[in-house]
């Protein structure tokens, strides 16, 4: 959808007066924007002063959050949802020095939470022909509600430095279902799940991935309130700087959408893959700087049952399909130094009594990922940090136990193997840091029995394996993400990432460095290029 023009002009102290944090040195007051459909202003009048909305009951923006587009320097959803209709959802914005200058309208979309008959609207707007590596400020509001705030910066375009950051498997720190005894939290949360958002706003990413298992709505009781105290709790980052996530398990809920993920899928809109409608935005690809990021929902392959109903192959081969074509166009492009896999279940996990590795991924996936020179993946499943030598190739077992390439913990030259990060301490109150092997062994899912009559779950069958790919285990942490930064090096050298894992405690989201390593690669070096 493209933006209309209509400059509202609201002057460059007005727009960035009041306390610093939002990341433009300055924040915006927006008691004062109008809740009436946005228009032209005279361009003689004084600075225009929008009157306070009226008391119509309109709904809050509620949940506000980003996404970038699949080039991330030109294109930004600014989302956010109701549970009742509104009128006009819009997002006015410009730069940091223009104030906003023009309005693009929002698409709504909606899902009726098979549980509750609750129906909830999100409303996604599109940016598109925006700056690359340039701040944007911006208001979404629909008629009759106060306008709320936020900013972005896009990505920049070619070889730059940035830093993201990665976690899953987070839930909520709120206390969402009344029992006799009080209120509890019935969706694995717990208020570490509050402390690594924190956590993030104090690295301050350009993007942040999101590894599965959001908010684990699905065995909550409200499912619709616990997404919307995951989007409360999370909004203070995803409203200035988009939060890119992979479908888990978790969000597979029963009765929601085709194959369950209809609340997931109407609450973000992602970059298009050209799947078949059913199944939107659960595989799909951006580019940032020189780095592209694949997402991925790895229940189309992992023989777990793990969600609401049982999906192992719901794509019909599908999203291997367009993986593949994803992968070999992305190792073609010499534009393109790294490749960055988002996705849920685990190929290596040194967790026992947990929910292991599993065999699905590693027989469909991990060939690919070897054939194309995959950098780098990040997941989540496992509630807890960890991390592999690199690996390329598998050994002749049952359970296709990974090989590694080197042992090297410090700088890893990529070119040689995928290293995999297990990133699942995002908050909830089951962690698995206590639970490893030691010496390091994996459990490993090779398939699953028949269901059990009583829950009607299939239950998974292991297979123990020595874990030679084991790098970097953190027994001592429970809570923490992963820190990124991308350095793209000199034309003819080397492109590093800096990778930091960090340990996260406290309301204020205090970090400590766990664990640094450096991923390295010559730059320019895919298809066929020459140190570009």
């Amino acid at each position: 959808m493209n933006a209309s023009s209509g400059r509202l002009p609201v002057s460059r102290r007005g727009l960035l007066a009041g306390a610093s944090g939002l990341g433009l040195g300055g924040a915006v007051s927006l008691s004062g924007l109008a809740a009436a459909p946005a228009a032209a202003a005279d361009p003689a009048a004084s600075p225009l002063l929008w009157q306070q909305p009226g008391h119509s009951g309109a709904p809050r923006v509620g949940g506000l959050h980003l996404q970038f587009g699949p080039d991330a320097s030109r294109e930004v959803v600014v989302s956010w949802h109701t549970t009742r209709s509104v009128a006009n959802p819009r997002v006015m914005y410009g730069t940091s020095n223009g104030g906003f200058g023009r309005t693009v309208q929002a698409a709504t979309r909606t899902y009726r939470d098979a549980a509750s008959g609750t129906e909830v609207r999100v409303h996604h707007a599109r940016i598109t022909g925006l700056r690359p590596d340039t701040d944007y400020v911006y208001a979404a509001v629909h008629d009759g509600t106060t306008p709320e705030l936020g900013t972005v910066r896009t990505a920049p375009r070619g070889r730059a430095a940035f830093t993201f950051t990665s976690f899953g498997d987070q839930g909520t720190p709120t206390l969402g279902r009344k029992t006799a005894n009080g209120y509890v939290n019935d969706n694995l949360g717990s208020p570490a799940a509050g402390d690594t958002t924190a956590g993030v706003e104090r690295i301050a990413p350009l993007f942040h991935l999101l590894n599965g298992d959001l908010c684990y709505a699905n065995i909550a009781t409200d499912r619709v309130r616990t997404w919307s105290d995951w989007f409360e709790n999370n909004t203070r980052s995803a409203r200035h700087r988009p939060w890119m996530p992979a479908a888990g398990n978790h969000e597979n809920e029963k009765g929601n959408g085709p194959v369950g993920y209809g609340a997931y899928q109407a609450y973000f809109d992602l970059p298009d893959s050209g799947s078949d409608d059913e199944l939107r935005g659960l595989w799909y690809s951006f580019t940032a700087g020189s780095v592209r990021v694949i997402s991925l929902n790895n229940d189309d392959v992992a023989y777990q049952d793990g969600g609401n109903s049982y999906i192992h192959g719901y794509s019909g081969g599908a999203q291997q399909r367009w993986l593949e074509r994803e992968l070999a166009t992305a190792d073609a492009d010499p534009e393109i130094d790294w490749i960055v896999v988002c996705m849920h279940q685990v190929v290596i996990s040194t967790a026992d009594r947990f929910n292991g590795a599993d065999l699905g991924v590693r027989e469909a996936w991990v060939p690919l990922f070897d054939r194309y020179g995959v950098d780098l993946v990040v997941c989540g499943h496992e509630h807890h940090y960890e991390r592999s030598h690199p690996i390329r190739g598998q050994q002749p077992t049952d359970t296709r136990t990974p090989v590694p390439v080197a042992t090297g913990t410090r700088t890893i030259d990529t070119t040689k193997g995928t290293v995999h990060m297990v990133i699942g301490g995002g908050g909830t109150s089951a962690p698995s840091n206590q639970l490893f092997f030691d010496p390091p062994k994996a459990r490993v899912i090779t398939g699953v029995g028949a269901a059990d009559p009583a829950t009607g779950k299939r239950p998974p069958v292991y297979v123990v394996e020595d874990a030679p790919w084991s790098a970097f285990r953190d027994a001592d942490n429970p809570y923490g993400f992963a820190s990124f930064d991308v350095d793209p090096g000199r034309r003819g050298g080397q492109t590093t990432i800096d990778v930091t894992y960090y340990s996260v405690s406290g309301p204020y989201g205090d970090l400590v460095p766990v664990n640094r390593f450096t991923l390295t690669r010559p730059r320019g070096a895919r298809g066929g290029g020459r140190g570009r």
